[in-house]
């Protein structure tokens, strides 16, 4: 037994002793009754927050005022939440009020049936208020009660109900759909930070292609990604694209991706986001500079979802390089290293080879890139330069744009083992720089 696991259970057989009833809830209820091994572990309980704070040394009170309280055991944490009711929801975001109740009655306000099981890990008994066993096993996604009442309350549980149909594979209600699109515009009222944070979910996880078509079918690209709609219908010369239109060869991309990094992700995602605004028909289709058009929308895009700057240059450099990689056995030696030593490579080589997976096939660049960068990661680094800048001036350049055009050429001779020492270094840049004469 996994040490979270055997944390948890400590935790409701402590509550228990204390005469409270404490149960686990929800994501790792449905991932135990699926056989799948739980990431987390939620404890329900009647307890309320002061109580679980009086009884376990360590808290953190995170959400006291929906009674959630942070059990913190070794460098584990575990989120004890008490039984509760909500009022409504005016803001489409967070109920008015709470008020602390049963554990049925906890069930009820809960998003859908199949995260809507309890387990009690003393008796090892599930308890299902809701049928969510039932779907389980019938692979549905169904709201608990009302689909209109539940997506009102929280406008973000119509991304969720996407999510947890693309990560479990399973299929949503008809009547958890049809409300679902009808309720779609309502998303604008949720903040680009939740929609982000939602949408890498659904990219990062499992079948992120199903989640894709699942946005589409809903009606949620064209009001959160409007420019990955407008893949749909944009035709590829067929020699290099034999699957299919834009839309088509995005969606095979993600369908070979399952639990990767936001920066792939997202990189498959919008790595031809600039063919529409760029295609041409002459003596063939044509997408020319895509990738730098690509990347600029794509820049757009993630500021618009609020990601980090930090994320932003990540995910743009991948859709601006991923047709770098057809011309790599042509570069130079050092321009090569250069090109490898980038921190986005190692995603934007795996990017180049679902690229190639999901439209004509050739891996040939991909097995020369992989042979190239584990080479790479053998040699040893140098420590430092063997010319800097201060050394130019000494020798007498004066400074300006000419510098980094010196230090660029030094680095790529050291990267070709042309130039070993910064005598050499010297004596070369006077040969091949020549300074001007007043």
């Amino acid at each position: 037994m996994d040490s979270k696991k055997n944390f948890a259970i400590e935790i409701v057989r402590i509550l228990h002793e204390h005469g409270y009833e404490a149960l686990f809830a929800g994501g790792c209820v449905r991932d135990k009754v699926m056989g799948k091994i739980p990431h987390d572990y939620d404890i329900a309980t009647n307890a309320l927050p002061e109580d679980v704070i009086k009884i376990f040394p360590r808290t953190v009170p995170v959400g006291i005022q929906f009674g959630v309280v942070l059990v913190l055991c070794d460098t584990l944490q575990f989120e004890v939440a008490t039984f509760r009711r909500e009022g409504g929801y005016e803001d489409g975001r967070r109920p008015t009020s709470v008020e602390f109740t049963s554990s049925r009655e906890d069930v009820l306000r809960r998003d859908f049936t199949v995260n809507g099981l309890l387990y009690d890990p003393l008796l090892e008994k599930t308890i299902d208020y809701v049928e969510g066993i039932e779907d389980i096993q019938k692979k549905r996604i169904r709201t608990i009660g009302n689909p209109y009442q539940r997506f009102s309350e929280d406008k973000l549980r119509l991304l969720r109900a996407i999510r947890f149909a693309s990560h479990l594979d399973f299929e949503i209600d008809s009547e958890t759909w049809q409300a679902l699109v009808k309720l779609v515009p309502e998303i604008q009222v949720v903040s680009p930070e939740r929609i982000r944070d939602e949408l890498v979910k659904i990219f990062t996880g499992d079948h992120p292609g199903k989640g894709l078509e699942l946005l589409d079918r809903s009606g949620f690209l064209k009001v959160i990604l409007p420019e990955v709609e407008a893949m749909k219908g944009v035709e590829q010369p067929p020699e290099f694209h034999p699957e299919g239109d834009v839309y088509v060869h995005t969606k095979m991309l993600l369908d070979q991706l399952s639990g990767v990094d936001k920066i792939l992700a997202l990189g498959a995602l919008l790595h031809d986001i600039g063919k529409p605004p760029t295609q041409t028909v002459s003596d063939r289709i044509r997408f020319n500079n895509h990738q730098n058009v690509g990347a600029q929308m794509s820049e757009c895009i993630l500021k618009r979802l609020r990601f980090s700057n930090q994320e932003i240059e990540n995910i743009t450099s991948c859709v601006q390089n991923h047709m770098t990689f057809k011309d790599v056995k042509e570069m130079r030696e050092a321009k090569l290293k250069r090109f490898m030593s980038r921190p986005t490579f190692v995603a934007e080589l795996e990017l180049h080879r679902i690229d190639c997976l999901a439209s004509h096939g050739i891996l040939e660049n991909w097995h020369f890139l992989k042979e190239k960068y584990e080479e790479l990661k053998k040699e040893v680094p140098r420590p430092q330069p063997i010319l800097t800048g201060h050394d130019l001036i000494q020798m007498g350049y004066p400074p300006g744009p000419l510098f980094k055009e010196i230090l660029t050429a030094v680095e790529d001779a050291c990267l070709e083992k042309t130039l070993r020492t910064s005598d050499e270094a010297k004596v070369w840049v006077k040969e091949k720089y020549p300074l001007p004469i007043f």
